[in-house]
């Protein structure tokens, strides 16, 4: 009924047209709003009855591992296995090296019906984790709504589009592209994020974390070794010296020659 009653409210203006043909049926401000608010309640999701067939549900399906290896190299070989075996795909392979630890990190996305079968094969070659977390959102919902609307906002468009057509002046097409333009865009981020929370709930993020402990030393020097070392020290500190005297040379000269001036001063004046 609904539906309908917006069909009627687009059906008036162009009943108007054909009765005058000086009266304007360009949309107003006011009746786009109304004919949006119409057509939008038409498609409005309403509660499903026991006999409705069930949305199936939309989860978004994470999870990040942790654990401890002895070899880094059979490790990142078994879980890029596991992945690839699973239908999945790595989407960042990272490599850290700290003062006793080397790490790597894989971030894959995975089908999400292959999602368990993916961590079980991981833990097959794990004896422990350090860290095991896995979480899922609903976004059924959102879901939803976002198509209810998204479909709303197209057959929406395709009314202006119909109206457009049959526009006989500059103002009126101006009026209903302007119209268009608002509903386009709406159309596109509504678009944006259903393809976005799709492109979530069909590949799930699997984020892997396996590291190895190491024990590193510093080198020890022997006594001579370092005697040794403080003596090549010494000479480099004379050199250094004696370089420096050269880089002054000039400085040193006019403060040799002020000494004799003043010394030859001083005799005259004792002498008188």
């Amino acid at each position: 009924m609904k539906y309908l009653l917006a069909l009627y409210i687009l059906a008036i203006p162009l009943a108007c047209s054909n009765d005058s043909g000086n009266e304007s049926y360009a949309v107003s401000e006011m009746d786009a709003v109304a004919l949006d608010m119409e057509v939008a309640e038409s498609f409005k999701v309403q509660p499903q009855s026991d006999d409705a067939e069930v949305q199936e549900q939309k989860l978004i399906k994470e999870s990040f591992l942790s654990f401890e290896t002895q070899d880094l190299e059979e490790s990142h070989k078994a879980v890029v296995s596991a992945i690839s075996s699973n239908k999945g795909y790595i989407q960042d392979d990272s490599s850290n090296k700290g003062y006793n630890r080397v790490s790597r990190r894989i971030v894959a996305r995975i089908p999400t019906t292959n999602f368990e079968s993916t961590i079980d094969a991981i833990d097959d070659n794990v004896e422990y984790f350090d860290s095991k977390r896995i979480t899922s959102r609903d976004v059924t919902e959102e879901f939803i709504d976002l198509e209810a609307r998204l479909k709303a906002k197209r057959t929406l468009e395709e009314r202006y589009l119909q109206l457009l057509s049959k526009a006989k002046n500059v103002k009126e097409i101006l009026e209903i592209e302007r119209e268009l333009s608002s509903i386009r865009e709406d159309i596109e981020a509504k678009q944006g994020r259903l393809n976005y929370l799709q492109n979530k709930v069909s590949l799930s993020t699997l984020t892997i974390e396996f590291y190895k402990v190491t024990t590193e030393t510093g080198v020890t020097q022997s006594y001579g070794s370092k005697m040794w070392k403080a003596i090549s020290s010494g000479f480099d500190g004379i050199s250094m010296f004696f370089l420096g005297i050269l880089y002054i040379w000039p400085f040193i000269l006019l403060l040799i020659l002020g000494a004799w001036l003043l010394r030859r001063w001083l005799k005259k004046r004792n002498k008188s």
